[in-house]
């Protein structure tokens, strides 16, 4: 790994969140009374950055933002989180990619986004960016952009023996160009559901999913909240990891912190199994901080 620059490069969206706290989502026709509201930084490729970096991990950031007030915010946060961002670009005419996120008192959301710049990346010049980066063992991807930017920017990393990660969300139908580059497929319930056409709601479920998701071929992940994880490691029996039991304060971004963590662990050599386990851990403690969590979250390593 020491021909490498970084330990991780994340490709992917960058979103300013605007968090607002509810006793529940609105229905239709009704107007819900919220209790607060703030901005918080995101988007999925954003977030998993983030929190790599402020674990330790030498990370960079492959993204566009917009020529706004929101895209100098997102800039100065992967700035402070210690992300190197050269190859984030700004949109002169798309602005910056953002979302509505309504927490309801029970710590689950819902959440709208506007993607805005992130759709406006070129691939061509995103596949060049990861060389110009000097590469990574751990390229992580998510659905929050254009595909022919993962694909260009998988092929690139394949060329150079990086194991390629795609947090296969939103959820969407993935074409066969792309599956063939994934090396771990990282899922939720809900995307796993959609990805193998068969109900997933519990462990045993998941692992039923297993070889719909493409287990034979490549590391699958399919994580369950508070119902745990599955590991389905390529050519070995799936494990099944119980999830760590804490106090939900909110489970924003709980997902974005375990691909983070999980990227960091195998960056550093962890077998499947033991690194998604550690992430396991640390997303548990992330959805049970209520403020900058991914600077308190490193006190259980």
């Amino acid at each position: 790994m020491s021909q490498h620059k970084f330990d991780i490069i994340v490709c992917g969206s960058l979103h300013l969140d605007i968090m607002v706290d509810a006793p529940h989502l609105p229905r239709v026709d009704e107007t819900a009374v919220g209790t607060k509201w703030a901005y918080k930084c995101g988007g999925k490729g954003g977030n998993q950055a983030v929190m790599s970096a402020k674990l330790g991990a030498r990370t960079a950031m492959i993204g566009r933002v917009g020529q706004d007030d929101f895209g100098t915010r997102l800039i100065a946060h992967l700035d402070r989180a210690g992300v190197d961002r050269r190859e984030v670009g700004t949109d002169l005419a798309a602005g910056s990619g953002m979302s509505v996120a309504i927490v309801e008192k029970t710590g689950d959301y819902g959440a709208v986004i506007v993607s805005g710049s992130n759709l406006a990346i070129n691939p061509q010049d995103a596949g060049a960016a990861f060389t110009r980066l000097g590469g990574a063992p751990i390229l992580i991807l998510q659905n929050e952009v254009p595909e022919a930017v993962n694909i260009a920017v998988a092929r690139e990393a394949k060329g150079t023996g990086t194991r390629v990660i795609l947090n296969a969300a939103p959820a969407c139908v993935l074409s066969q160009e792309l599956i063939e580059f994934i090396d771990i497929l990282v899922v939720n319930r809900v995307e796993a559901a959609m990805l193998s056409g068969r109900p997933v709601e519990t462990p045993e479920d998941a692992m039923g999913a297993l070889s719909a998701l493409g287990h034979a071929h490549r590391d699958v992940i399919v994580t369950l909240g508070a119902s745990g994880l599955v590991v389905g490691a390529l050519g070995a029996t799936p494990h099944f990891i119980p999830a760590t039991p804490v106090k939900v304060i909110s489970t924003h971004g709980a997902g974005d912190c375990f691909v983070g963590a999980l990227g960091l662990a195998l960056a550093h050599g962890a077998a499947i199994e033991a690194a998604a386990a550690q992430a396991s851990r640390i997303a548990a403690r992330f959805v049970s901080l209520s403020e900058d969590a991914c600077g308190t979250v490193t006190q259980i390593l």
